[in-house]
């Protein structure tokens, strides 16, 4: 999907906007994911209409968000088969660490906040997809065990962690079907939580709830209690559904390359969002680290502070200690004045209560300092977490760069086949002209041998005649 996350339910905006940032999928570019039997294709939408009359705006948000909920219902589509399929081909109960279900949970998460209204905050817009699901005990009393087991486990500090905890145990009590079939069902609750052409509220939302049916017949086993399910990063992992060009069988040759091109194509693209939000990351990593000498700055201004304090503190215990040294002497010779005793008095008073005061003044001191020394420290936990996600990133850009340098090859060598086949098309067209003309020879010496016989035919009646 940070330390620095203050004790509520609210993320912090610099979490929320990372999370978000990190978080771009291929449905909001301009591409259109489809499948292709077990795999995923993508088509610009430039080359697409989905009309041939009038062709609609590409800039029409209703449109975009029609091809968003394709988009989306197709990769669930992809998403819950290839984890049925692999979970049964594996024979075992699934854990976290499992990829294909890893996958699957950033899929529906996804889908469950597309089209979310944003709720305004004083930090911003917060969007959170545990609200809807909150509605879910109020639909199937069920949901109620689930609800509160997520409220009262004590890691999940963000709204999104609770909807992620939410998701793994409906899919162990194997009914995450059912909740979000009767979650759907009811639109009038769902429209306060989300937009009117939002995948929940359409008919793509209600093909994924029967889609997540086939999800019985998996088992899987969560331990949330040491999982970090706040600060995830939810990125769809879409090399594990593109087409090879080298599995296919009885494609041709047009196809293949169009298949490439397409890949290449989104390859380009995805490689730009990366390289955009590793740019936005090391732009914060930065904004983090002059932050940091801030507070560093300021943590040393208050130790100096501290400092100061305690040294008049001293001097006012010293003062006090001679005051008080004074005031038995002047007891005990009694020959002082009772106006001077009086003075004395009021002075001692005077002194203890700014004594007093020092002191409160110090607690407080003492106090800011162990706040700025624990918001340090929660700041550089902070700061090595997103550096943790910045070298991620980079490592999968560096990836999806050798799988551009993959498909570029593939491209070449699929040129030099079609290149082979339109020799080869050439040459089979020539034999075939030559044997047409053959036939047609055959033929003609056919007619021929067929008069001859009747003129032989002819002659032998004849002779048999005079013969007779």
């Amino acid at each position: 999907m940070s330390a620095l996350t203050p004790q509520s339910d609210m993320p912090t905006p610099t979490t929320d906007k990372i999370t978000q940032a990190a978080m771009e999928t291929i449905y909001l570019c301009k591409f259109r994911v489809s499948m292709d039997g077990e795999w995923l294709c993508l088509r610009e939408l430039d080359d697409i209409s989905l009309t041939p009359d009038p062709e609609p705006t590409h800039e029409d948000p209703n449109y975009l968000m029609a091809n968003e909920r394709m988009n989306l219902m197709n990769m669930a589509k992809l998403s819950i088969k290839g984890l049925i399929e692999s979970a049964l081909n594996l024979g075992r109960t699934l854990d976290s660490d499992y990829a294909p279900l890893q996958q699957f949970f950033v899929v529906m998460e996804h889908c469950l906040k597309h089209g979310l209204k944003g709720k305004k905050t004083f930090l911003g817009q917060n969007k959170s997809f545990w609200g809807p699901l909150e509605l879910v005990e109020k639909l199937v009393p069920e949901a109620a065990e689930i609800t509160a087991s997520v409220k009262d486990l004590p890691g999940l500090k963000t709204p999104v962690g609770r909807g992620r905890a939410w998701l793994r145990l409906a899919l162990m009590q194997k009914k995450l079907s059912e909740y979000m079939k009767a979650l759907i069902n009811r639109k009038d609750l769902l429209s306060e939580f989300y937009e009117p052409n939002a995948l929940m509220m359409e008919e793509e939302g209600a093909i994924i709830a029967g889609l997540l049916v086939g999800l019985n017949v998996i088992d899987a086993n969560f331990c949330m209690k040491g999982e970090d399910l706040d600060s995830q990063v939810g990125v769809i992992d879409f090399s594990m559904y593109l087409k090879d060009g080298n599995s296919t069988k009885g494609s041709e040759g047009d196809g293949q390359i169009t298949a490439i091109l397409d890949q290449k194509n989104y390859v380009e693209e995805l490689n730009r969002h990366l390289s955009a939000t590793v740019n936005n990351l090391q732009a914060k990593v930065d904004a983090l680290e002059k932050s940091n000498t801030k507070l560093t700055e300021e943590l040393a201004v208050a130790n100096n502070r501290i400092i100061t304090l305690q040294e008049e503190m001293e001097r006012v215990k010293e003062e006090s200690s001679y005051i008080l040294e004074s005031n038995r002497k002047v007891t005990k010779d009694r020959t002082a004045d009772g106006h001077a005793l009086t003075e004395a008095r009021k002075q001692l008073k005077e002194e203890t209560q700014l004594r007093l005061d020092v002191e409160k003044e110090l607690e407080v001191q003492i106090g800011m300092r162990q706040e700025m020394e624990l918001a340090m420290k929660m700041l550089e936990k902070d700061v090595c977490e997103k550096q943790d996600a910045l070298v991620a990133l980079r490592q999968q850009l560096d990836d999806l760069r050798a799988l551009k340098h993959e498909l570029s090859f593939k491209l070449q060598s699929s040129d030099m086949g079609v290149k082979q086949k339109s020799e080869l098309n050439s040459r089979l067209e020539e034999k075939t002209n030559q044997m047409a003309a053959t036939i047609k020879q055959l033929e003609q010496s056919e007619k021929d041998l067929v008069k001859q016989a009747k003129t032989l035919s002819s002659a032998a009646n004849k002779l048999i005649q005079k013969h007779h």
